[in-house]
């Protein structure tokens, strides 16, 4: 019998009650109807120090972090794009991951702006998940004007991009079951 995947998502902004952690969310759903386990980083309840303060590499909030990584088959990155690029609450966290908990593992990309589409801060993480011999999936989410995307259920307004939401939670699971080691 084959376990389950599991997933960690890891959200660019600090608190889970942003987009980036409400998409997060709404992947885990998806992912949860094909039988993923998806746990999630919390920012906002373990804040990670940044890479190279002093004390940093035996911080707690590391230790459970680099914990969390170790556990998964696959990642959930949502980051909102800042000036062009990912936050750097998005870049310190993956700079916490090593090539131990990433090589040949899987990779979901989902960016948030408030403006029109872009996909830069996209292409800025998929070159760090290159950089860490982790594959991306083709599918990626860009939700544009982030304040009127959601109805007030919660769910994505654009059908096309929900449906979008759901071929990206099956390709997390298919490709994450192909790579898993």
């Amino acid at each position: 019998m084959i376990e389950s995947i599991r997933i960690m998502g890891i959200c660019g902004s600090y608190s889970l009650e942003s987009a980036n952690g409400h998409m997060i969310n709404l992947v885990k759903e998806e992912c949860k109807k094909l039988g993923c386990e998806v746990v999630i980083w919390d920012n906002e309840k373990n804040p990670l120090p940044f890479v190279g303060e002093d004390g940093c590499w035996e911080h707690p909030n590391v230790k459970l972090f680099k914990e969390m990584a170790n556990s998964v088959d696959a990642f959930i990155l949502s980051s909102p794009e800042y000036h062009g690029t990912m936050s750097g609450v998005m870049k310190n966290s993956i700079d916490w991951l090593s090539f131990d908990q990433t090589s040949g593992k899987v990779f979901g990309l989902i960016s948030t702006l408030g403006g029109q589409s872009n996909t830069t801060t996209l292409n800025h993480m998929r070159t760090s998940v290159r950089w860490m011999h982790g594959w991306t999936i083709p599918e990626q989410l860009v939700m544009a004007d982030i304040k009127n995307s959601f109805n007030d259920n919660g769910q994505i307004i654009d059908e096309k991009l929900n449906d979008r939401l759901i071929k990206f939670a099956e390709s997390l699971n298919s490709n994450s079951l192909k790579l898993r080691r």
